[in-house]
């Protein structure tokens, strides 16, 4: 590292905002609409401090069985006398300690629930927020890598409540009144030794652990990157066996494996010296504790039993604190990895409704682009000055050489993005003064690349309308000319399409796609080169269908194969993000122009 350079320490990692990430945890543990939580959460709390005061009292009832016991021997009495007394006493130390498991058990009994409902709500609302966020996000992400940080997000919150609240929460409770009662009983000096020494303790191990923290960041980082390759490659597997990359990828995820390997060693060996460490402050503790204890037995300031009370309190101080390096390490771990899963939530979406926005209602069709100009980024304009307009019920193509911003103009309908200038409306209203899910839901589209859910047949058309009868999906089946492929299969409507459809062909997901967006039964249908999949035979068969469903709807046909679109009411003719031609398809090869030349093309590949 040059001199005089800093380490950055990542936002999500400085105590101030990991604080701030727990307190946030708090409206989930005290839910306004579950009041009965409420009482749960308190009463768990008040059963977490009750312990405490029970762990530290029940070794004085075994001190002053040991000194009853050794008074007993010194007069000579007999068990009758002085054995129901001692009996009493181990009775109660080992009632408390039973009833200090049965508060502990009752508290888990009471929280629970509140534990768990807290976590399900927040990755709920994350998932959801997810689903917010914009278009362009989550083609920047990788699917894999925000997975791993919600699941690390939800698992962080159940340590925190195990470790930080009923655990070393409760120890440093257990240690101030472990403290207070060796003042109040024997000496103030008792007291200082055991506070002292586990403040040392605890120092020590904080400053231990964040040296190893650094071990431990860079096997998140590997995990998290091995993760993500994996999830990558397995999603394109075939892709992978087109170019014959198995070693390659094998390679690559082994890379990351090795550098999880190395962190892990380091990691793992550095814990020497932390255990070394602990276990020497623990036994000067116990030791200075017990030379105090033995020079005032000698005096007879003290009590043999009053020794084994304090050796006892210490040591159920000490045995919570045996795991603080790896506690304090987890929840460290468990507030960045909560940190992280907050700062997805507080990403703001791009694409927001507008205050007071409307809902989309009646929908006839009529969208208009008035001189929309857009880019993704600002020295790469896709669209400049484009206008045109699409009257009810009309079906327009929009053709163009490959980047002329065709498939953009659909993201925009769908307002997955919002234009840099100019409007588009739809029945005369700026689709950004309507509720995004009202847009959405006059909208359906066939897009080039089908991706399917990895479910049935039956359950990727009725994704479209859940509420829809097996009548209405197998006609929607029909009129995409796919129904009887599917009751050929041995499952019917049942059958598994594998992950991401790749148990059907190119055509055959092409069709259940069509097959979905019918039954979703939109104003406005957008064709994203929706036969492009398909074989000759099966694309006219489908051809014909579309263009028979097309005269109920209000189309926009981005094409590629111009043979698909020569019916069209009006075909916009597109290159680098600008408007060229526009027509029909016979006054288009007329004006022997950009459309003219990429239909000879396309003629000649025919031919």
């Amino acid at each position: 590292m040059p001199r005089g350079t800093k380490t950055t320490v990542p936002k999500e990692e400085k105590l101030s905002y990991q604080l701030k990430s727990f307190m946030r945890l708090w409206p989930y543990l005290w839910p306004k609409e579950k009041p009965t939580y409420k009482i749960r959460t308190f009463i768990a709390l008040l059963f977490t401090i009750a312990g405490q005061f029970i762990l530290v009292g029940a070794p004085f009832f075994l001190g002053r069985s040991v000194d009853a016991v050794k008074a007993s021997q010194e007069t000579a009495s007999t068990w009758s006398t002085a054995g129901l007394f001692i009996a009493a006493l181990i009775l109660g130390y080992g009632g408390l300690r039973f009833v200090s498991i049965l508060i502990s058990e009752a508290r888990e009994y009471l929280f629970t629930p509140v534990g768990q409902y807290a976590q399900r709500q927040i990755a709920t609302a994350t998932f959801a927020h997810l689903h917010k966020l914009s278009l362009r996000y989550h083609l920047e992400k990788r699917t894999g890598g925000l997975s791993r940080i919600i699941e690390r997000g939800i698992r962080s919150i159940d340590f925190l409540f195990r470790f930080l609240l009923f655990n070393i929460g409760p120890t440093l409770l257990q240690l101030a009144i472990a403290g207070a009662a060796f003042w109040l009983a024997y000496d103030w000096r008792f007291a200082l030794i055991a506070v002292a020494i586990v403040l040392m303790y605890i120092w020590f191990t904080i400053i231990t652990t964040e040296w190893r923290l650094a071990f431990r960041r860079e096997m998140n980082k590997q995990d998290t990157e091995a993760n993500a390759k994996a999830i990558d490659s397995l999603l394109n597997y075939e892709t992978v066996k087109y170019f014959n990359a198995e070693n390659f990828e094998v390679s690559r995820y082994d890379g990351a494996m090795e550098g999880y390997q190395k962190a892990a060693i380091k990691s793992r060996t550095s814990l020497a010296t932390v255990n070394i460490g602990q276990s020497f402050l623990m036994n000067i503790g116990l030791v200075a504790m017990m030379l105090l204890a033995a020079m005032q037995i000698l005096k007879n300031e003290m009590t043999v039993g009053s020794m084994t009370t304090i050796t006892l309190v210490m040591l159920q101080v000490y045995r919570p604190l045996n795991i603080l390096g790896f506690a304090y390490r987890e929840i460290k771990q468990a507030l960045t990895d909560m940190e992280k899963m907050f700062a997805l939530l507080d990403i703001p979406p791009e694409v927001k409704d507008s205050p007071g926005a409307e809902k989309l209602r009646d929908v006839r069709g009529a969208i208009k682009f008035e001189n929309v100009a857009f880019h993704y980024e600002a020295d790469r304009p896709i669209l400049e000055d484009v206008s045109f307009t699409i009257e009810p019920g009309e079906t327009v193509a929009i053709v163009g050489p490959t980047g002329a911003g065709k498939s953009t103009l659909s993201r925009i309908l769908f307002r997955f993005y919002d234009i840099q200038s100019g409007r588009v409306t739809i029945d005369g209203k700026d689709i950004r003064d309507v509720t995004q899910d009202s847009l959405r839901r006059a909208i359906g589209i066939v897009p080039q690349d089908t991706v399917l859910f990895n479910d049935t047949i039956l359950y990727n058309i009725g994704y479209a309308n859940p509420y829809a009868t097996q009548d209405e999906i197998e006609a929607a089946a029909k009129a995409a000319q796919i129904h009887d492929f599917i009751m050929s299969l041995p499952g019917g409507y049942q059958t598994q399409v594998g992950e991401r459809g790749l148990k059907l062909s190119g055509g055959e997901k092409q069709r259940v796609a069509i097959a979905r967006t019918l039954l979703k039964k939109p104003a406005i249908l957008i064709l994203d080169e929706a036969t492009s999949a398909l074989d000759s035979v099966t694309e006219r068969e489908i051809q014909s269908a579309l263009d028979e469903i097309s005269k109920k709807h209000t189309t926009l046909t981005i094409a590629h194969r111009l043979s698909t679109i020569v019916n069209a009411d009006k075909i916009i003719v597109m290159e680098n993000g600008r408007i060229k031609e526009l027509g029909s398809h016979a006054n288009l090869l007329v004006k022997n122009g950009l459309y003219s030349s990429l239909w000879a093309q396309q003629e000649k590949t025919v031919i």
